[in-house]
């Protein structure tokens, strides 16, 4: 029986029908294909960049291992075990007074020698403690510029004019330009102590801390002896204080190396509010960035109740706790050890402490255990090299009381 023409549109539809299920089938197995190749293709990548993290975690370790090594190897280098050791060990020293392996210990953990006299010196996280508390109580280490030396032959050079220099035309010759001179200082080191006691009885009290009552009793009697050395220090057998510099009132151009400016007061025998508002500009305007005010608090009392020309205050509170006190915008540190308002004394100093006067402490603060000159205490008669010097003399400047 022939087809006709119904017949023949009806088997093609269904042919176009298979044909469309079929390539949508063939679609959905060649994406799901493309999707599962793009998957593992993506976990390889993750695998690969795994494998690369491991490998330089791998060569990290090595070669922080290989630098370990290095370092313990190296001399002059201190193990961490060492420092622990000597640690317990000098606590035993304190307690009991034994002092087997001390020496050994101490030369491995701070590199130091032995004393002649027999002195140990104390653990280096108890060396910091001290200074750390010494640098709260002093007022001069708390605004001076303070350096840790391991001897005494620091030196500071202080070019005293500058190299000189010109303008030139293009095409002009070069004159060779002078050479600046330079001045040389070195600190002066004395030798400062202290001799705590305690009883052999608090000292076998397991939870007396030995360590933390030696760095408090050293602190008590090394800050105030400290403080008045860096003020007013002679020189003999001690740091040379900033006030005992010379002073002149001749300008920062024509004034000696060495000698600070001091300022007179406006009226004798006091001071005046103008005589606070006009000082400070004598300072170039690089030391008066970081200037603070320094003098003793009876100096201080009679500053609190200066007012300028509009009757306010001159003096007044900080606006927070890390400015404290503040004297014409500029904070105020109290010194006990500074010049009583007084005919002729240097009341009051202003300027960058910090360019002005160094300190240099000595590493190793050295004890020595004493359990018979004063029965049943046990005293501990430590001590300290502590350095100081006047360096730039530009930065602080002295107000004097007229006579």
């Amino acid at each position: 029986m022939p087809l006709d023409k119904q017949d023949i549109e009806e088997v093609a539809k269904e042919l176009g029908e298979t044909v469309k299920e079929f390539k949508s089938a063939n679609d959905k197995r060649i994406d799901g294909i493309e999707q599962e190749k793009s998957k593992l293709a993506g976990e390889v990548s993750d695998l690969a960049n795994n494998v690369k993290e491991l490998q330089k975690y791998k060569d990290d370790l090595e070669e922080k291992l290989k630098e370990l090594e290095n370092t313990k190897a190296r001399p002059g280098k201190v193990d961490n075990s060492d420092v622990q050791a000597h640690k317990e060990a000098f606590g035993d020293f304190m307690r009991k007074g034994n002092d087997d392996g001390l020496m050994e210990l101490q030369q491995k953990a701070l590199n130091l020698g032995a004393d002649a006299d027999g002195n140990y010196a104390v653990p280096e996280e108890l060396d910091r403690e001290i200074s750390t508390m010494l640098r709260d109580e002093t007022p001069m280490r708390q605004v001076c510029r303070v350096i840790q030396v391991g001897n005494e032959e620091y030196k500071k050079l202080f070019s005293l004019n500058g190299a000189q220099s010109g303008w030139v035309g293009e095409a002009a010759a070069r004159p060779e330009t002078g050479t600046p001179t330079l001045a040389q200082i070195t600190p002066t080191f004395g030798e400062i102590y202290a001799n705590p006691g305690a009883t052999q009885k608090s000292l076998d009290d397991m939870y007396f801390n030995a360590e933390t009552w030696l760095s408090e009793e050293v602190q008590l009697e090394f800050s105030e002896a400290e403080n008045r050395a860096f003020t007013i220090g002679t020189g003999a057998n001690m740091p040379p204080g900033l006030m005992a510099a010379p002073t002149s009132t001749d300008s920062d151009s024509a004034r000696a190396f060495g000698t600070l400016q001091h300022v007179a007061t406006s009226a004798s025998g006091v001071i005046e509010a103008d005589d606070i508002k006009r000082f400070p500009q004598k300072l170039k305007q690089g030391y008066r960035r970081n200037g603070s005010w320094m003098m003793a608090g009876d100096t201080l009392e009679n500053i609190m109740v200066l007012k300028d020309a509009n009757d306010r205050y001159l003096w007044r509170e900080g606006l927070d706790e890390d400015r404290g006190l503040v004297l014409s915008g500029r904070p105020i540190v109290e010194n006990e050890d500074m010049p009583a308002v007084a005919a002729g004394a240097n009341a009051i100093a202003f300027g960058d402490f910090m360019r002005a006067y160094y300190i240099l402490d000595r590493m190793g603060t050295r004890v020595l255990r004493d359990p018979f000159t004063n029965k049943p205490y046990v005293h501990f008669y430590t001590t300290k090299r502590v350095g100081g010097m006047i360096a730039d003399t530009r930065s602080v400047k002295f107000l004097q009381i007229a006579a």
